[in-house]
């Protein structure tokens, strides 16, 4: 490289570090709010949450000849995170579906990213897409789920109590104190007698807690069961009877 070349070439280098300064610099100051220093100010926050979730969906054979359908959000367990939806067929309601079970409702099954646990905001967005785009009667909605399922099934409903019908978590658990808000959604849980992953007593924990607050809440211990509480579970016609004949019904304060 000749002389000229070479001074040329360390001009660009020092403009552009002088400018990528200046712009972490303008970031620190962007990122400082109009707010006086020494003094407290009302502020507000208003910024968009983007959400991306990949899921399995099923519409019930008939669909565009009914105006609206239930809608059954499955919830999968920890082995089946990842990248693949493949996974989620593993188990449940989307594993009979794919093997060509006709269900009398849509069924929405997303995917958990890996190394991720259920998270209530980005399952209510997926909530409000589906509504938006297809035939949702809003009050038979109803979310269910299998172990980190379980668990967020009753996060969700604890999260958005007025928006389901009903919930079924199996072999999971949550807060107690979550119960408060779930008097009005009728429950049933269930989980194997024998489960060493996720003991009874999260499931009857919870069920307590609801009945505690004037809930409707039942529990089925299966005594010879282990973790997997939910092949029997999701096999009975009578829980789909059961789920399907609940409607949405308002809080009643205590």
């Amino acid at each position: 490289m000749n002389s000229i070349a070479f001074r040329l070439a360390t001009l660009v280098g020092l403009i552009l570090a002088a400018t990528h300064l200046r712009a972490a610099e303008n970031d620190c100051q962007k990122n400082s709010p109009a707010v006086e220093p020494g003094s407290q100010q009302p502020c507000e926050l208003n910024r968009q949450v983007r959400y991306t979730l990949d899921y399995l969906l099923y519409l019930p054979k008939g669909y565009d000849q009914q105006d609206c359908w239930p809608l059954v959000l499955f919830l999968h367990g920890a082995g089946e995170r990842g990248d693949d939806l493949e996974l989620v067929k593993k188990h449940g309601p989307p594993m009979l579906a794919e093997r060509g079970k006709d269900f009398p409702f849509i069924l929405v099954s997303p995917q958990c990213p890996k190394g991720r646990w259920w998270q209530a905001g980005e399952l209510s967005a997926l909530l409000d897409e589906i509504t938006e785009k297809y035939r949702v009667d809003n009050d038979r909605v109803y979310v269910t789920g299998l172990s980190m399922g379980g668990f967020g099934t009753w996060l969700l409903a604890a999260s958005a109590p007025d928006r389901f019908a009903a919930l079924a978590p199996i072999c999971g658990g949550g807060e107690v104190y979550w119960a408060k808000d779930l008097a009005h959604v009728p429950v049933w849980a269930f989980h194997g007698g024998k489960d060493s992953v996720v003991p009874p007593e999260r499931s009857e924990k919870m069920v307590a807690a609801v009945h505690k607050h004037g809930g409707t809440a039942k529990l089925t211990v299966y005594p010879d069961a282990a973790h997997d509480s939910w092949t029997e579970t999701y096999a009975t016609p009578e829980f789909y009877d059961w789920l399907l004949e609940q409607r949405r019904t308002k809080p009643t304060k205590e």
